[in-house]
């Protein structure tokens, strides 16, 4: 059993749920607390949880050769034989299929047809792409933005200017900490034959280039829910504050461009974006 569950990604998965729970809470315009409906909450969350298990089944099931060449994804379940491929296939599909149809049957057309598209654009497009090129990267930033729009999708049934704010902060959001993480396991991702910046350009200058410029970015978009009426002046301070102090981090790797560096980049990314998503729903506006 918990190599099935180490399938789905859970680390990743809870990610993904709270990014899609700030949309769904966004997409609640003009209702009251009290208003909630808590069964579509949980359908939303359990139909994008089964969705996203399922895809992240499904990669491991695809990338398990390369999985196989990297020290640290080795011990996976798939290349190191503690099962075999085609039950982790079965697996990942009808944990994916049953998400799709928790989010159509019990929540809304919109939310599931987001969540397919998903899961197709992040297993067709972005996974084999990573064989071939650097831009797989940019690729696979938009399947991993649509949480927030799925969860807004599921709350309002449709899909305004606040549901795309939030998927350009997480989109943005992705590039300094995948980045980060490709220059920490470089040698890795190389041994594998992943394309990753690091390993195309291995001197690191257009990897340090490319942490700045999508920090330097995404502090302009975090200011954005302020100017549409999301949030308000706290939540401004706040986000500002939050993208000066990423931004130095990615400003460190830049001079001084080393794996712990890197992984300083990473730790930060990981405390901004729950950080970032608590002042939003503090300061939201008429909240």
């Amino acid at each position: 059993m918990r190599d099935y569950i180490a399938l789905t990604k859970p680390r990743i998965t809870w990610l993904i749920l709270m990014s899609t729970g700030v949309g769904y809470f966004f997409g609640l315009r003009g209702i009251s607390f009290g208003q909630i409906n808590w069964w579509t909450v949980l359908h939303t969350i359990l139909g994008t949880g089964l969705i996203a298990s399922g895809t992240a089944a499904l990669n491991q099931w695809y990338e398990r050769d390369a999985d196989a060449k990297m020290r640290r994804t080795s011990d996976r379940p798939i290349p190191s034989g503690r099962l075999i491929p085609g039950r982790a296939l079965a697996f990942g599909a009808g944990l994916a299929v049953a998400g799709f149809a928790e989010l159509v049957i019990f929540v809304n057309l919109l939310s599931g047809v987001l969540g397919a598209l998903t899961l197709i654009s992040y297993l067709f497009l972005y996974t084999p792409l990573k064989q071939r090129s650097w831009l797989s990267t940019t690729v696979g930033a938009f399947p991993g933005a649509m949480p927030p729009m799925i969860g807004f999708a599921a709350a309002s049934g449709t899909l305004t200017s606040e549901a795309w704010v939030l998927f350009a902060i997480l989109f943005f959001w992705q590039f300094p900490h995948f980045y980060a993480i490709a220059w920490m396991y470089r040698d890795d991702y190389a041994r594998a034959g992943i394309r990753m910046l690091p390993v195309v350009e291995p001197d690191g200058n257009s990897t340090a280039r490319q942490i700045l410029v999508y920090l330097s970015l995404l502090i302009p978009v975090s200011m954005a829910p302020a100017l549409i009426g999301m949030s308000g002046k706290f939540y401004v301070l706040g986000a500002l504050a939050l993208g000066v102090w990423f931004l130095y981090s990615g400003a460190r790797v830049a001079l001084e461009r080393t794996s712990q560096r890197a992984r300083g980049v990473l730790l930060v990314s990981v405390f901004y974006l729950p950080l970032l998503y608590g002042l939003m729903l503090l300061d939201r506006s008429g909240l």
